[in-house]
């Protein structure tokens, strides 16, 4: 085997990459081997201030860019990101341990957040009454707010940062963007394809790093918005700092999913709809299917199959292997606290149904996996019924009612998805009205929604009033002025009017 490869991980400051010279870094992995592929620079106030500074100054210029220019850009760079989406995919499978499959859908969100920003002509218009009173009119107008950040997890190398900065400089703002220090290198192709299309001198600045970074720009005085998607804890710390530093601020959380399994649903399809809920991406997603609600006798015939279906997914090192459905975690520090959680799980009573837990793949011995793994009988109050876990592991909880069953789902402290398989349309209204969470599924695994609409996350899930994407990502990216107007004196048209 040849020797790895490691890439560079510069910063962007002014369109200008810079490697950082810092003795702090963080080694990036590829976790279907486990083998070094870059080192991430911690950068500090410094890094921070310059690119939020070439931001602000970028920022004077690019607000009262015309729209209709602005998404040239944008036309230009979905055209480039068509060119080289297989290579993109490629990117997240080696730093994230994705399948090609998985990671092309990641792209292929991405792209579409582009497409959508690409209608701001249409997003930010305004609204006008005439006559509000005898001679006087009222119009709207939505204007960008400045500087934006964008801080990241590892868990969608694309997409994520895609439902953020595309938006923003759309919208005639300037931005910062902070990939996750797990998955630099993706961030930092999208954005040399930015550069390509067109992006001007400032509008768009990469740094990387930990806490001190994130802190530094929250800090900052020139940033005017936070967008972040993490974990809960760290969503209300970056909502809290940031708004208390006069920010604008979204920040999107953890999640513990509920997926619903009825007596009356088609079974093989939600057999199928679980598998990809739950061990899609390993399970390393906020909108991962966590937990199994099955209802009545409907287990005796459910789980069976599902177990089945769970043993026969095949794991193995993704970038190498087209066959494997699951690659390995993001680190072997991950990898531990998910069996850590497990193992607590057991202790408390809960039973392992399929454990994945000591599966190894025999090519590839140093890399990060872990199995698909069920855990039955998890009942409320358990830590691995509270917890998010962010693997491949589905908890089953076991109900004798429906109402027993939302009572439960609804007094968890998350709220961003929960899904229903049912073929009765009664009962799928019925849990769409009353179950807890921002997105809603009927008959699929996943209830994550497109571009154009709204990712809404609930409770601890999130922290903020305006959503990413859709309508609320334009209005969390501008502002609205309202200007009322009447008109007294003898102007130049007066002339028209003279006998």
């Amino acid at each position: 085997m040849g020797t790895t490869t490691v890439m560079p991980c510069p910063i962007l400051v002014g369109n200008e990459w810079r490697e950082v010279k810092t003795g702090k870094t963080l080694p990036v992995h590829n976790p279907s081997t486990g083998e070094v592929i870059a080192h991430t620079p911690m950068c500090g106030k410094d890094e921070v201030d310059a690119a939020v500074r070439s931001a602000h100054e970028a920022f004077q210029t690019w607000k009262d860019t015309p729209p209709v220019q602005r998404i040239q850009v944008l036309f230009r760079y979905k055209m480039l990101l068509e060119d080289n989406f297989e290579a993109l995919a490629e990117s997240i499978t080696r730093e994230h341990g994705k399948t090609m499959t998985e990671s092309r859908g990641d792209i292929r969100r991405g792209i579409e957040v582009v497409e959508y920003a690409c209608a701001i002509t249409e997003l930010m218009k305004g609204d006008m009454l005439e006559n509000i009173a005898s001679g006087i009119d009222c119009h709207t107008i939505r204007q960008p707010i400045g500087v934006s950040a964008g801080i990241c997890p590892y868990n969608f190398p694309a997409l994520v940062p895609m439902w953020m900065y595309p938006m923003a400089i759309a919208c005639g703002n300037t931005f910062v963007l902070k990939p996750s220090e797990k998955v630099p290198l993706t961030s930092i192709r999208l954005i040399e394809l930015l550069i390509e299309a067109g992006m001007p001198k400032g509008v768009l600045n990469i740094v990387h790093g930990g806490r001190e970074c994130v802190d530094a720009l929250l800090t900052h005085p020139l940033v005017r918005a936070i967008s972040f998607v993490g974990s809960s804890p760290v969503a209300k710390y970056i909502f809290e700092t940031g708004t208390q530093n006069g920010k604008r601020v979204q920040a999107a959380g953890g999640a513990k999913n509920f997926v619903f399994v009825m007596p009356d649903a088609d079974l093989p399809k939600a057999v199928e709809g679980m598998i990809d809920g739950a061990f899609g991406c390993s399970g390393q997603r906020c909108m991962a299917a966590s937990t199994a609600v099955v209802i009545g006798d409907v287990a005796d015939h459910y789980l069976p199959p599902l177990a089945d279906a769970t043993r026969e997914l095949k794991l193995g090192p993704t970038d190498r292997d087209k066959t494997a459905r699951l690659g390995g975690v993001i680190n072997p520090e991950h990898r531990d606290r998910i069996i850590k959680i497990l193992d607590e799980g057991v202790k408390e009573g809960a039973e392992l149904l399929v454990d994945g837990r000591n599966m190894r793949v025999e090519s590839q011995p140093n890399g990060f996996y872990l199995g698909p793994t069920i855990v039955d009988k998890v009942k409320h109050g358990m830590k691995i019924c509270e917890t998010e876990t962010f693997g491949p592991v589905l908890n089953v909880m076991r109900f004798e009612d429906f109402d027993e069953a939302i009572e439960i789902a609804n007094k968890q402290a998350f709220g961003n998805g929960a899904c229903i398989f049912t073929n009765s349309g009664k009962l799928a209204r019925e849990f769409s009205h009353r179950i807890q969470a921002g997105m809603v599924g009927i008959n699929v695994g996943v209830p994550a929604p497109l571009a154009y609409f709204p990712f809404s996350g609930w409770d601890y899930s999130f922290f903020g009033d305006l959503h990413v994407q859709g309508k609320e990502g334009v209005l969390f990216y501008t502002r609205e002025k309202v200007v009322t107007s009447r008109w007294h004196g003898i102007g130049d048209g007066e002339i028209w009017h003279k006998d």
